[in-house]
Formats: structure tokens, C-alpha cells, sequence
């Protein structure tokens, strides 16, 4: 018996693997209180190595306070990190992709310093080369199908977003904190664009009060890509390497103008169709088949959810009506998928830091959380989240009502599974009937393909035996094969 070979090379997904690593800054004896602390986190590179793959990027750390004097200030300073994510099936000749988000923020005091440490949480992708063999000919019965393979094209690119706008005038920017979400991903030839929006919160001080804004700015980043075809599919991660913000007072308004510099990694998935053999038989003898069973990851459909929700905040500290409630600060947010039945919700906190100033003119902060549930499309698989116009309110002493804005990108995550015939070991001859006609019963509900395949005959031979067979089979039917004798 002889059989014919082929072996298709591919480029995809290898493994994800995750780590954590810490960064520490110190800032000064110059900070007496603490309001307000943001770190964030941009990867410069990721390399797969032996059993491992080390990451590494900067840090930017910013911090609002208050002196000896009770004079609000800021102060930011910036260190690099590096960090080792291990795994066995790391090796040299896969490329690391990695997306890193500051997980905690920690604040203690030593001595005159004090010392903001954050805890970042890396997400590492691994891709390289994938090859596998499968039946392409032979002397064989053979079912084909077509059967899709999908291969991963990475690709990147840098872009630039702006925006203007007017506020009330304000004195000093303090602080400066960006978000981002993608919120559609299209193909055409030779490019890839992703869209989506940052929302800018800025912490500044108005007179001797301190205040916030926030603002939503469209973007899209347009990435060439040989092997993006009209209408495909591809994934892209987008962030926010840096931020300039100008603004000028005039006729009693402030024009802010904002420039993010911004990067963006993803991959295009590559359709193959290949004439697979999903079976196979010999009319000569016994056979054994081995599998090639493949799984391969795409995306599909956006679906953008936008809810308004409230309720009272989970605060960690304390507040009385005595208290002034100068600012909301910093949000944040998390969800996750909970499928409920024949439906889903997002369920997730919306958080902020709320600056308060008491009677007394001290300041503090307080971290305040919100939690939310929203329905969501079942199908959906992966979910991100933002939060915006956050607020919050004293209307009973002591408790927080809190509204926020919750806007959820959710995407459907498709998986592509191939099963194919890669290898058929010979086995014991079939000894076949002399007799000129045989008379087979066969098994209700068989197709032709199994029918063939029971009685070790062509599907073409079998039709042309039993012309009147109609598929499936129904019970009680019989089948009649013929023989030529030998002279």
C-alpha cells in the first residue's frame, strides 16, 4: 500500500504565559500627606529566551501632595524595569508579544521618604513556527473535505491623536491619567485600522480648590500589513506611550490642547484551504489512521455595550457633612464574564480616588469603589472596560452616592478545529467473498461513505450496484454487491 504525504508549515500561536514583577520610586521628605499617586507602565521590548522570556519597559510614577505648608504640589519621576516570565516551551526562535497594566499601587513611609511601589501584571504571548504532515494521496478510498488553517501575520505601527477643547480656567495641571479602548478592528488590502477612544483625566487646582475633567478622544491607527485582505480578521492592542498637554487662558476660558503619542501591536489571521482527507480505507486490507488534530484561535465581531450605574460606593475611608468633596480622580475599572443561564453579565468595580477637604481646610483622600453588573450578549468572549464621568455625592452623612458611565468593547472569540488524516499503517489482507452475490444488511442512518466503508468497496461501485439507494439508509433495506468471475 502506498500513501502520499504532505507537510504545511504555519506561523501562530504558540502558548500565553503571565507574570508579575514590582517597581519601587522614592519620592522625597518634602511629601507630608499623599493625595493622589498614578503609575503608568510602557513595555520597550519582550524576548523569548531558553525556558524563559524576559520583558522590559519604564515606568512613569506622579504623585499629588501636600507639604509642611498644606501647599498642594506634584512631583514625578521615572524608572526602567526588567522582568523574567518562565515557562518550558519558551524557546529562541519564537518571537514574545506582551501587553503589561499596573495591577496595585502601595504607598509606606521610611524615615523622610516615602516609597510608591506598583505592582505590574505582564501578559505574554508566544508565536512561532507550527508544521504538520497529513495524507495528501495513495493508494487509498479517500473522503476530502475543505478544511481551513489559519496562520498569524504580526504587524505594528505608531500613530498620533489630538484634540482641543475648552474648560473653565484652572491654574496648574497636577495630574494626567489616559485609558484606552479599541473599539473596532478592520481589514483591507495591505492595512489593518484600529479605532477607538482615550479618555483624558486631568487632576488640576482652580484657585485654592482642586478639580477634575475628563475628556473622550477618538482615534485610529492604521498599520500596514502585505497579508491583510479585505474583510479579514485581525487582533490589535493599542497604548499610550506619551502625553503633552498645553493650555492657554483667554476672555475667560481655557483652550487645552492634547497630543498622545501611541503605539499599537497585532496580527493578521491568514486563511489556507486545503483539500483535506477527513477518512480513508483500503478495498485490500485492514487499516489503522492517525489524526492530526488542530486548534486555531481568530477573532470576530465587535459589540459595544454603554450603561449609566449608580449605587452606593464602597469607600475606604470616612466622610461627614462637614466635608467638602473637591475632586474625583484616577478611574479605573475591571469586569469579567459571568454567563447567567441563556444570558450573560459583565460584572465588574468602577473605581476613582475621591480628594475630600474637611472643615478645616486638611485634605485627604479616599479610594471609592463601585460595583456594577450589566446584561451583555452571551456569545460574547473576551470583554474590556472603561469607566467615565464618574461623580459623587453626600446625600446621607457618612455614605457616597456614586454614578459613573460604563463602556464595555466586547468581541467574540472564534476557535477553528481541524481533524485530519496524517499517517495509515497497513493491517491484514481483506479476504474477500468468491460468491457472485452477496446480500449486506446495513446499519440505518449510514451515509454512502460509511456504507463504503463497511463493505471495503468504492462509493462510485457501490451506487453503481444498488443504483436505487437513497442516503441515509432506512431500516430494512439491503444491499446487493456484485462480482465479476474470474475466467
Amino acid at each position: 500500500m502506498k500513501i502520499q504525504t504532505q507537510t504545511l508549515r504555519s506561523f501562530g500561536k504558540i502558548g500565553e504565559l503571565s507574570s508579575q514583577t514590582a517597581v519601587e520610586c522614592r519620592f522625597g521628605g518634602e511629601v507630608e500627606t499623599v493625595l493622589s499617586s498614578h503609575v503608568h507602565a510602557a513595555l520597550t521590548g519582550a524576548e523569548a529566551g531558553n525556558g524563559e522570556v524576559r520583558y522590559f519597559g519604564k515606568a512613569h510614577f506622579s504623585i499629588v501632595y501636600e507639604d509642611a505648608e498644606k501647599h498642594v504640589c506634584r512631583a514625578e519621576k521615572g524608572a526602567e524595569f526588567s522582568a523574567v516570565a518562565k515557562a518550558a516551551i519558551v524557546c529562541p526562535a519564537q518571537t514574545a508579544r506582551a501587553t503589561v497594566a499596573v495591577e496595585n499601587i502601595s504607598l509606606r513611609r521610611e524615615g523622610a521618604s516615602v516609597f510608591l511601589t506598583a505592582l505590574l501584571g505582564a501578559d505574554i504571548t508566544l508565536y512561532g513556527e507550527e508544521s504538520f504532515d497529513y495524507l495528501a494521496g495513495g493508494d487509498l478510498v479517500m473522503k476530502r473535505e475543505p478544511v481551513k488553517v489559519l496562520s498569524c501575520h504580526l504587524c505594528g505601527g505608531a500613530a498620533e491623536a489630538e484634540d482641543e477643547f475648552e474648560t473653565e480656567p484652572f491654574g496648574d495641571i497636577l495630574q494626567h491619567c489616559e485609558t484606552v479602548s479599541v473599539t473596532d478592528v478592520l481589514c483591507e488590502t495591505g492595512l489593518v485600522k484600529a479605532e477607538g477612544e482615550i479618555n483624558l483625566g486631568v487632576l488640576a487646582m482652580r484657585g485654592d480648590s482642586l478639580v477634575s475633567f475628563e475628556r473622550l478622544v477618538p482615534f485610529r491607527v492604521e498599520i500596514a500589513c502585505e497579508t491583510a485582505v479585505f474583510g479579514g480578521s485581525a487582533e490589535v492592542g493599542v497604548s499610550v506611550v506619551d502625553t503633552a498637554i498645553h493650555a492657554e487662558e483667554e476672555d475667560g476660558k481655557c483652550s487645552i490642547s492634547a497630543r498622545f503619542t501611541l503605539t499599537a501591536e497585532g496580527c493578521v489571521y491568514e486563511e489556507t484551504v486545503l483539500d483535506g482527507v477527513v477518512d480513508a480505507f483500503s478495498t485490500e486490507c485492514e487499516t489503522e489512521l492517525e489524526y492530526f488534530h488542530g486548534s486555531y484561535p481568530s477573532a470576530g465581531e465587535f459589540r459595544r455595550v454603554t450603561e449609566r450605574v449608580s449605587g452606593k460606593a464602597i469607600l475606604a475611608g470616612s466622610v461627614n457633612f462637614s466635608d467638602t468633596l473637591e475632586a474625583v480622580t484616577l478611574q479605573r475599572s475591571e469586569a469579567e464574564l459571568v454567563q447567567d443561564g441563556e444570558s450573560g453579565r459583565a460584572e465588574g468595580v468602577a473605581g476613582a480616588t475621591l480628594l475630600v477637604r474637611s472643615s478645616e481646610g486638611e485634605r485627604r483622600a479616599i479610594e471609592m469603589s463601585l460595583p456594577f453588573s450589566v446584561p451583555v450578549p452571551s456569545e460574547a468572549a473576551t470583554a474590556s472596560v472603561m469607566v467615565c464621568g464618574m461623580s459623587a455625592r453626600q446625600k446621607q452623612e457618612g455614605e457616597i452616592d456614586a454614578e459613573a458611565t460604563v463602556k464595555l468593547v466586547l468581541r467574540e472569540k472564534k476557535t477553528s478545529t481541524v481533524c485530519l488524516v496524517s499517517s495509515v499503517k497497513e493491517g491484514e489482507q481483506v479476504i474477500e467473498s468468491n460468491s457472485a452475490i452477496s446480500v449486506y444488511i446495513p446499519t440505518a442512518g449510514d451515509g454512502l461513505w460509511e456504507l463504503s466503508k463497511r463493505l471495503k468497496k468504492a462509493p462510485e461501485d457501490v451506487e453503481k450496484s444498488n443504483p436505487d439507494l437513497e442516503f441515509p439508509i432506512r431500516p430494512g433495506r439491503r444491499i446487493i454487491i456484485y462480482r465479476k468471475k474470474a475466467n
